[in-house]
């Protein structure tokens, strides 16, 4: 194994650090945009050195190229030279030399696991790493299979020992439905954690168990019907896919085994699943922001937990594009708890056009139905933070505001212990204040809720706050409802502001686990 340095990447202080509302860039060079690289890499030009060779590479010659002109990294098992990107990379050349020389995967997964390396940095491939096959203990050795599949998942014993209890699977058949059960010996199992994709033949669930993915992945033995439905019985950890047969014939076997198939992994190592989602509407929000509703395909079981996200990624002149955004409701003021629909087939975005950017005008010029690939969600918000939660104080900055779109309609619905919810929103100007009178109209209808606004670029004419984030707007904002109620702040805008405003609540004595922050 190749030792990885212990810094993290990029640093925390550092400006490739991504927050849901956008991200602070090191100024980059005229002509060194991410269309001129993808322009550099179409021309032809020879990116490796290697004249389109492609070679083996040991760990003692990745080591040799350390330097800026000649700057090997291994991702994955794949050594890239990325020198030629040094000039093009929106966190500054200094990020990527610290993975110099080495395995800079862990590092890489700490802020760019979304990135697609592969489609960005292709013709920058030098080789795959140079490693010795490991031979497994139990060599040859037969497995028990029941009802044509293995009932237990192929755990290595230090994932066993480290990780949750291993689940296993089963499943039966009547004439009509074929039903995959697993059991994954979690109590805190909920809709929510389970993923099922089935496209072509390739039926595919993902359940997420803690910090892990049990997975199940499968060529069916015969066709089914495009609609699935998925039932979790909670108290138990049983999870029921029920699938429609296409014939109504007897099914010798489900199928046969695909990549990482009834297996449990790290979370981290799973790699973003995707599937292709219809645009069915967008309509404007503000004068720059929309609001996009996708459709899953009908194969497709995905609900977003509250707090998370997504990455959409689109393919722009041949290259693969991809962004984090947090899905919202279509709506502020649902009238039913979340999630609105068990078979809820939409999801809805509130994505800020950027007119010089490269992706949002690209997905703004998209027509009604066509698609856009949606990620598994991401993210380490827990519903758990609620729990017994008494003031919930909001800090959101211009798109900053979509995580807590969810938040807002869970808390007030679903929290009985809650006094007081605040939402402090900071825009530039009025017109940039996104659901102005949804969030006017849920503090008419709920007493417990407050909301408000600071601009930093008012006209004369507004009477409200303005500035920006600092010591005095927040002592006045964060009261709690009693001396020592349970508080949560959650926080969300473009880094720079993110970062001040958790220096700022630190500062004003709250403590780690009374905020949380959100970034992708």
């Amino acid at each position: 194994m190749l030792n990885v340095p212990s810094q993290s990447f990029p640093a925390p202080s550092s400006q490739q650090r991504v927050a849901s509302g956008g991200r602070s860039k090191v100024p980059l060079k005229q002509g060194r945009s991410l269309m001129d690289w993808i322009r550099l890499t179409k021309s032809g030009k020879d990116l490796t050195g290697l004249k389109g060779r492609l070679i083996e590479v040991t760990e003692e010659e990745l080591k040799k190229h350390t330097k800026k002109d000649d700057c090997w990294i291994c991702i994955r098992g794949l050594v890239y030279n990325v020198s030629p990107y040094m000039e093009y990379h929106p966190g500054g050349e200094d990020e990527l030399m610290k993975a110099a020389g080495s395995d800079g995967t862990d590092l890489f997964d700490q802020v760019h696991r979304w990135v697609n390396y592969e489609s960005m940095l292709k013709e920058c491939l030098v080789g795959r790493m140079a490693i010795k096959p490991a031979v497994p203990k139990d060599y040859g050795e037969e497995k028990k299979v029941l009802n044509g599949m293995l009932p237990k998942s192929q755990v290595t014993d230090t994932l066993a020992k480290e990780g949750p209890s291993s689940p296993s699977y089963d499943w039966f058949q009547t004439d009509s439905l074929v039903t995959i059960v697993i059991y994954t010996k979690q109590k805190d199992i909920n809709l929510d954690s389970v993923i099922v994709d089935h496209q072509d033949d390739s039926f595919r669930a993902e359940t997420i168990i803690k910090d892990y993915s049990y997975i199940i992945h499968l060529g069916l033995s015969h066709e089914i019907q495009e609609d699935l439905s998925v039932r979790v019985v909670e108290n138990v950890g049983k999870i029921e896919i029920v699938l429609k047969k296409k014939e109504n014939t007897s099914w010798k076997r489900l199928g046969h085994p695909l990549e990482n198939h009834n297996s449990l992994i790290p979370k981290k190592d799973t790699g973003l699943h995707y599937r292709k989602c219809q645009l069915i509407s967008k309509e404007g929000v503000t004068h720059d922001t929309k609001l996009f509703c996708l459709m899953l395909p009908p194969s497709t079981h995905l609900q977003v937990p509250i707090g998370q996200h997504v990455y959409l990624k689109l393919t722009i002149t041949g290259t693969e594009i991809v962004k984090p955004y947090t899905p919202v409701s279509d709506f502020l003021l649902s009238e039913v708890k979340e999630p609105v629909l068990v078979n809820n087939k939409y999801i809805y975005f509130l994505i800020k056009i950027y007119p010089a950017g490269l992706f949002t005008p690209e997905l703004d010029h998209l027509h009604i139905g066509d698609f856009v690939s949606v990620s598994n969600p991401e993210g380490n918000f827990k519903i758990s933070q609620f729990q017994e939660l008494e003031d919930l104080f909001l800090l959101a900055a211009g798109t900053g505001f979509t995580p807590m779109v969810k938040i807002l309609n869970y808390a007030l619905t679903n929290i009985p212990s809650l006094r007081k919810v605040k939402l402090m929103f900071f825009n530039k100007a009025e017109d940039d204040i996104i659901w102005r009178s949804q969030l006017e109209k849920l503090a008419f209808k709920d007493k417990r809720f407050d909301v408000e606004y600071v601009l930093s670029a008012p006209t004369s004419e507004w009477n409200g706050k303005r500035g920006h984030i600092s010591p005095a707007l927040l002592s006045e904002f964060l009261k709690r409802s009693l001396d020592k109620s349970k508080v949560l702040i959650c926080i969300c805008g473009p880094t720079p502001f993110t970062e001040q405003g958790i220096r700022l609540l630190h500062d004003l004595n709250f403590s780690k686990d009374e905020i949380h922050s959100f970034t992708a």
